[in-house]
C-alpha cells in the first residue's frame, strides 16, 4: 500500500478531492499534511494540491513555497521521491524552484472551468505509464494563472529532453490555439523535472477518477494508475 502525503494551506480546496482519489478510489494510505508540519513522514507520493494558497497574495504559490513544509517537500523530491503538484500545486513547486518556468494570468484574464483535451507526450514517466504517448485525456480545467511561461531556452530544453508531458489539444489530438485555455506557451498543460519524479500540471486528474462522472469521467486515473504501478502497488480502483 502506497503512502500519500496531501499537503493543506491556507486556501487549499482541490485537498479532499486528492485525498479522495487517493484514498477512497485507489485504496491507498493516504493522509492530509498540513503546511505547519516540518516533514512528509515516510510518504511515498507527495501530492501538492489545487486551490487559492493563502489567497494568492503576491502571486500564485508564493506564499506557499516558504510553508515549514516546503523544506521537507525539496528534500523529498531531491531524494527521487515523487511530487503531484495540480494547479496551484504546479505554481508552489515552480515557485519552489522544483520545475521551471512560471505561470501568470491567463491571456483572457478571467478565469477559465471546463473540460480539456491533453495529449499524452511521454508516457515513460512515473505519472503516464499507463496510458501510450499520442493517448488524449479529457481533465478539467479550473484556474485564472495558467498561463505556463518559460524564456525559448527552457522551452526548447523541455521539448529536447521529452519533459513536456502533456499539451492542450483538440479532442481529435491537434495542437491548436483553441485548444489552449490560458495561452500556455507551445500549448503546454504540464511538465516534469529533470529526474523525472516531479510532475506540474494545470488540469485536475484528481477530479476525473472514477466512471459515475459519465463518458471519460475517469481519464484522470491515469496519473494515479501510473504513480502506484511505478511504486509496485496494486492500480486498479477500489471503489464501485
Amino acid at each position: 500500500m502506497a503512502r500519500i502525503a496531501v499537503l493543506v494551506f491556507p486556501g487549499s480546496n482541490c485537498d479532499h478531492d486528492a485525498y479522495h482519489a487517493a484514498k477512497h478510489v485507489f485504496g491507498q494510505d493516504a493522509r492530509f499534511v498540513w503546511h505547519k508540519e516540518d516533514s512528509v513522514g515516510d510518504a511515498d507520493l507527495v501530492i501538492v494540491p489545487g486551490g487559492f494558497s493563502y489567497g494568492d497574495y503576491l502571486r500564485s504559490g508564493a506564499i506557499a513555497r516558504f510553508s515549514p513544509v516546503m523544506n521537507d517537500v525539496v528534500r523529498h523530491a531531491n531524494e527521487g521521491g515523487l511530487v503531484m503538484g495540480v494547479c496551484n500545486g504546479f505554481q508552489v513547486l515552480c515557485e519552489a524552484g522544483l520545475l521551471p518556468g512560471a505561470l501568470l494570468r491567463n491571456v483572457s484574464l478571467r478565469f477559465v472551468c471546463r473540460d480539456a483535451h491533453l495529449r499524452v507526450e511521454n508516457a515513460e514517466t512515473p505519472f503516464t505509464n499507463a496510458a501510450a504517448s499520442g493517448d488524449v485525456l479529457t481533465i478539467p480545467v479550473a484556474h485564472g494563472d495558467g498561463n505556463y511561461t518559460a524564456d525559448e531556452a527552457t522551452l526548447d530544453a523541455l521539448e529536447a529532453n521529452g519533459r513536456v508531458v502533456f499539451r492542450y489539444v483538440s479532442a481529435s489530438g491537434e495542437v491548436t490555439p483553441e485548444a489552449n485555455p490560458n495561452g500556455s506557451a507551445r500549448n503546454i498543460a504540464g511538465i516534469i523535472n529533470e529526474g523525472g519524479n516531479v510532475l506540474g500540471m494545470m488540469p485536475h486528474p484528481e477530479r476525473c477518477v472514477e466512471e459515475l462522472l459519465g463518458h471519460e469521467g475517469a481519464d484522470g486515473a491515469v496519473l494515479f494508475r501510473s504513480a502506484l504501478a511505478h511504486l509496485g502497488e496494486p492500480a486498479e480502483a477500489v471503489a464501485p
